[in-house]
């Protein structure tokens, strides 16, 4: 839960701006909203890599400080140097800092899971070749972790769409 920037009460104005191609964003309970707009007065900005880390905090029940303190046991990288340079150590940064990320990719993409794009005007056919080289590989990741069942799906939706073409 985001608490109001002037309070400590829960946010339930949340207002984002652009100036200068640079998204602010202000967080207020109902009062300090009225107040605000009656006053007219410009507003602080909240820091939006301080916001998520408070996000995260709340999430985990776990005070911003101590979750900064965390190191990866290959890399040696804290997870306050990746806040600070927005840059992960090494892959293994992804498995020690997991509970970290995984709500922060969430609240930034919406998803953890990378969905691919594809221009809007491909032919349909390169369409279905992109398609098919990705159902070819899941079915072989599904091979190697013996997931035979779903291995047999994916085979199954291949040669639907190869007898389509």
């Amino acid at each position: 839960m985001i608490k109001c920037q002037k309070c400590s009460k829960p946010a339930t104005i949340h207002i984002t701006e652009i100036v200068q191609g640079n998204a602010l964003e202000f967080h207020l309970c109902e009062e300090h909203a009225r107040q605000q707009y009656q006053s007219g007065e410009p507003l602080d900005p909240v820091n939006p890599a301080e916001l998520a880390m408070a996000k995260m905090a709340a999430v985990r029940g776990k005070e911003a400080s101590e979750l900064d303190k965390q190191t990866c046991p290959v890399c040696g990288i804290s997870f306050l140097e990746f806040r600070n340079a927005g840059r992960l150590g090494c892959p293994n940064d992804y498995e020690a800092f997991r509970d970290e990320l995984v709500p922060l990719l969430e609240n930034i993409h919406g998803d953890t899971q990378h969905g691919g794009k594809m221009p809007k005007k491909v032919p349909p056919a390169n369409r279905q070749q992109s398609e098919l080289v990705q159902l070819r590989q899941a079915m072989r990741q599904a091979v190697a972790s013996e997931k035979y069942e779903e291995a047999a799906r994916l085979r199954d939706q291949i040669q639907k769409l190869e007898k389509g073409q």
